[in-house]
């Protein structure tokens, strides 16, 4: 990307409610939490890694700033910055973060991803008027579970207009477990904003099964709109979890 496309990116997301290196901290942020970042690791240097995230060298280090200051990240002379495995156990600054299900006694749980399926359908009739697409356009359709341990916790619907993202793997088990770096990295595609609607609703047969829910139980649904940095709609999701011994959280300041 070069110096001006990353002020055009830049300026996109300036009417956004959230600065631009609160994006890119939330994507280093999630890479720590799921392990694609392990306790050691060495960070690219702030010119790399502005470069691939396409924004200005204070925008990183800005991000990289906070999360030293979060206990995430460690400055070390001669060596860098490095990922020290320590994640906050209660922080303001991960109400972004898409799983944002917290064990009782209040920490961020670290969830591994299981993917399901991958399938293309058409649009249906609400797809397209959230995706500005015509009825029938087809749609990139993943199902996955998110697990704690070995508990099931979560599955998860999403759904991505398929030209936006061509030679997607079609196999479940090449899915990458962060699919909003793999969107950034391999499309260009960068998330900016999030909307979510939150609802109570009767566990259904599918959801007890994935989940290992009695009957009849409730679970917590989640419909998330997430738009890219031209205020396009990239991704729609419906997560359904249970909070049984976890409790969703989202605080913002």
């Amino acid at each position: 990307m070069t110096g001006k496309q990353a002020k055009a990116a830049a300026s996109d997301q300036s009417s956004l409610p959230v600065p631009l290196y609160e994006h890119v901290k939330r994507q280093i942020a999630e890479a720590i939490l799921v392990g694609e970042l392990s306790p050691g690791t060495v960070l690219p240097g702030e010119v790399a890694l502005a470069a691939r995230y396409g924004v200005a060298v204070g925008t990183i280090r800005r991000a990289l700033a906070d999360l030293t200051a979060d206990g995430m990240l460690v400055r070390r002379r001669k060596t860098g910055t490095v990922v020290t495995g320590r994640a906050p156990q209660h922080s303001l600054r991960f109400f972004f973060q898409y799983f944002r299900l917290h064990g009782e006694d209040g920490g961020l749980q670290r969830s591994v991803p299981e993917v399901l399926s991958v399938m293309l359908r058409p649009a249906d009739a609400e797809e397209a008027i959230l995706f500005t697409e015509v009825v029938g356009e087809p749609l990139l359709c993943l199902h996955r579970v998110r697990r704690v341990g070995r508990v099931p916790v979560m599955h998860s619907r999403i759904r991505i207009v398929a030209r936006r993202v061509p030679d997607f793997p079609h196999a479940p088990a090449s899915v990458p477990a962060l699919l909003y770096l793999h969107l950034l990295d391999a499309y260009g595609i960068r998330i900016a904003a999030i909307r979510e609607k939150l609802m109570a609703e009767l566990a259904d047969k599918e959801d007890r099964r994935l989940l290992a829910l009695a009957s009849p139980n409730a679970v917590l649904v989640i419909r998330e709109e997430a738009y890219d940095q031209a205020g396009a709609l990239a991704i729609l999701s419906e997560h359904r979890a249970t909070t049984a011994h976890h409790h969703y959280v989202n605080e913002i300041r």
